[in-house]
């Protein structure tokens, strides 16, 4: 959502809203841990759903 401004929170499904706020919160937690934890793995996941995401949405 950050890097794709054409997508808004409202064309995610309710299990995306669901998933995107706990990833999110997870890495939030790692982030509270320092600095030198990784979180790409959580970024790469989110990625994915704002893809598919967007994908529903142009084909509409």
């Amino acid at each position: 959502m950050a890097d794709n401004p054409d997508i808004r929170f409202a064309d995610f499904t309710t299990t995306e809203k669901l998933r995107v706020v706990a990833l999110t919160a997870r890495m939030a937690k790692r982030g509270a841990a320092g600095d030198g934890v990784d979180i790409s793995d959580l970024k790469r996941k989110v990625e994915r759903i704002e893809r598919q995401a967007a994908r529903r949405k142009t084909k509409k």
